[in-house]
């Protein structure tokens, strides 16, 4: 008696070699590790480009400040808020309030500058502490 191709026997089919290819490349990452696994490397020793006679101590505090200056520039004109100016920015709301005749009070002016997607350097009290930073 003939077995038919139908459906069944097909997926059937298709999930044992399915399973085998899986299996055989499970087998061939395991070994694959094994074969390039050797001994770990020697351990060098640390050169030294400058002899230590020629280094000046003198000019470690300007190499300081230029590096420093090179890694706070961009630190200090970077976007706070990614989402400013989006409809969905969580910082652009506000709570406001007036009580009889006096004038209303609103926190929208303390979070003005951060809905706006100001910089650090842009930003009231803070902007001037950041301009102290070298860049």
């Amino acid at each position: 008696m003939a077995r038919e191709a139908g459906p069944k026997y097909q997926r059937s089919a298709l999930l044992r070699a399915g399973l085998a290819v899986a299996a055989a490349g499970a087998a061939l990452a395991a070994g694959g590790g094994a074969a390039h696994a050797g001994p770990p490397p020697a351990p060098q020793e640390a050169a030294i480009d400058v002899p230590l006679e020629n280094l000046d101590p003198a000019a470690m505090p300007g190499a300081l400040g230029a590096a420093s200056a090179g890694v706070l520039a961009p630190v200090k004109d970077f976007r706070l808020n990614p989402l400013a100016g989006t409809g969905v920015d969580p910082l652009d709301n506000g709570l406001g309030t007036q009580v009889a005749d006096f004038q209303p009070l609103s926190t929208k002016p303390l979070t003005a500058p951060l809905t706006q997607g100001n910089a650090l350097r842009e930003l009231p009290l803070v902007g001037q502490a950041a301009g102290l930073l070298p860049g």
